[in-house]
């Protein structure tokens, strides 16, 4: 098992294939949030879109310099928008090359999804998994009543074209392959990396990832493919699509399925994962921090709060929760950002720990009970303009054990560590990143599995004002959602 951290606003299958947006002085989108009727799996429900489409039109991940009015987290750099209200949203693109994604979540689930994210919220039990996997909104020819409706990606045989994959599942790492054809990685998270041909691709929720495919097979059609890896519950089906080359021919019946690895192939994941290298040449390089001036150690677990009469829905009538060095986190009543840039007193506390507050066999199989219970806490970790930063990702065994160990191998190879702005913790594993804390403002950092962010494996980020206006947090804008 692993977490899924989104850092800051740095940023299929749902699986996604985008199109291009190309770099314009100024263009203006009008996105309404509405109802509308949909059908999967044999029956009809009204889902939540951006106007009226599903998927969403083509269009997170922006560094946005100096701009957090717009990061879009709910009580953490604004409140939310009312049903009826409007909000111009600004997004500022400054270094940003390769695929970035606006979102909301996308599995399908038969039943309404805010119905279950209630039920979880009152009972204190983990969501039902989803019904379906989809890509481009699309459950594919292995799911009832679907096969009609499948994605087809057509292309024309001896051209080459750019798949911008993104995973915007809600809590599944996933993994992807087209039938008897390798791809070419090139970008992930909106940064190139050096080409690294591979017959499958591992993405995490939130993930972009950019490949090249080269249509250099026999006419035909071609499944391709994304299923999950997890070692927990989780929806174990395939989801498909169909590369189709364009022409006269009599295509494969059913079409051939790729070889993906297995559900709990660990070593399949890593291998992938550590294959990845920045391009880091002269026109892209890599501007890594060297001289550290702050040091920080996050454990990240899974944990448990007694409830009354073990009354509750996760394990022995307990509560789930989740934490970051022991700080379950409570959203506030009004945003953090606002009550920072106002200095609204008693909205967060400033004192998150660089540390977790106990030293244990963080691995550990059997874990003394007293650690499973973490803190409320609303608290946030106050950085100075221009710091250099280095955060351990620490995974523990707390509550739910890992049934693979997993040893990774920490190369620090500077000039070729990848821009990323989602990472994999193992539950047994731990992961490093260094950043410039030089975008002043509140950043939020979670956990991209959705389950893990309602039960508090959150926190958020204060980079303080630098010297003079160019470092200093821009003007809230006139229309911010009222609290």
């Amino acid at each position: 098992m692993w977490f899924i951290l989104k850092i800051f606003n740095l940023q299929v299958l749902g699986l996604l294939f985008v199109g291009a947006i190309h770099c314009q002085a100024l263009v203006n989108y009008t996105f309404v949030v509405e109802e509308a009727p949909y059908t999967r799996l044999c029956s009809t429900k009204k889902i939540l879109t951006v106007n009226g489409q599903f998927p969403g039109p083509a269009l997170h991940g922006v560094k946005q310099p100096r701009n957090p009015w717009s990061d879009g987290p709910e009580y953490i750099t604004q409140c939310p928008i009312q049903p009826g209200g409007r909000f111009r949203q600004k997004i500022i693109f400054s270094t940003e090359e390769g695929t970035l994604w606006w979102h909301a979540h996308r599995e399908w689930w038969k039943q309404d999804i805010l119905k279950i994210y209630n039920e979880t919220v009152v009972t204190g039990g983990a969501p039902n998994v989803s019904d379906a996997f989809t890509i481009n909104g699309q459950p594919g020819d292995l799911y009832p009543c679907s096969k009609p409706d499948t994605f087809k990606l057509k292309v024309d045989d001896g051209k080459t074209y750019l798949l911008r994959l993104i995973n915007s599942v809600v809590q599944d790492i996933l993994f992807f392959a087209i039938a008897k054809h390798n791809v070419t990685v090139v970008g992930t998270d909106g940064s190139y990396t050096k080409p690294l041909v591979s017959n499958y691709v591992t993405i995490s929720p939130g993930q972009t990832i950019d490949v090249l495919l080269k249509a250099n097979k026999k006419s035909d059609h071609y499944y391709m493919a994304a299923t999950g890896y997890s070692h927990v519950p989780f929806d174990n089906t395939t989801t498909t699509a169909i590369l189709q080359y364009n022409g006269n021919y009599t295509p494969s019946s059913p079409p051939s399925l790729p070889h993906l690895p297995s559900y709990n192939d660990t070593n399949a994941s890593i291998s992938f994962t550590n294959s990845l290298r920045s391009l880091a040449n002269e026109k892209h390089p890599i501007h890594v921090p060297i001289n550290i001036t702050k040091n920080l150690f996050f454990t990240i677990s899974i944990n448990l709060f007694p409830c009354a009469n073990k009354s509750c829905a996760g394990p022995n009538g307990s509560r789930l929760a989740t934490s970051i060095n022991n700080i379950s986190f409570v959203n506030p009543s009004i945003d953090i950002l606002q009550a920072y840039y106002y200095h609204v007193n008693g909205v967060f506390g400033t004192r998150f720990p660089d540390f977790p507050p106990l030293l244990f066999n963080f691995t550990a199989e059997d874990l003394p009970l007293y650690l499973e219970t973490p803190k409320h806490g609303t608290k946030v970790k106050i950085l100075d303009y221009n710091t250099n930063v280095e955060l351990v990702f620490q995974g523990t065994s707390l509550v739910l054990e890992t049934l693979t160990r997993i040893r990774t191998l920490w190369d620090i190879i500077l000039l070729t560590l990848l821009h990323q702005n989602t990472i994999a913790v193992p539950i047994d594993g731990w992961t490093a990143i260094r950043f410039k804390a030089d975008n002043p403002g509140v950043w939020f950092m979670h956990c991209h599995f959705d389950r893990h962010v309602t039960w508090g494996m959150d926190m958020a980020f204060v980079v303080k004002n630098g010297k003079g206006p160019q470092q200093d947090i821009l003007a809230p804008p006139p229309d911010m959602p009222p609290c």
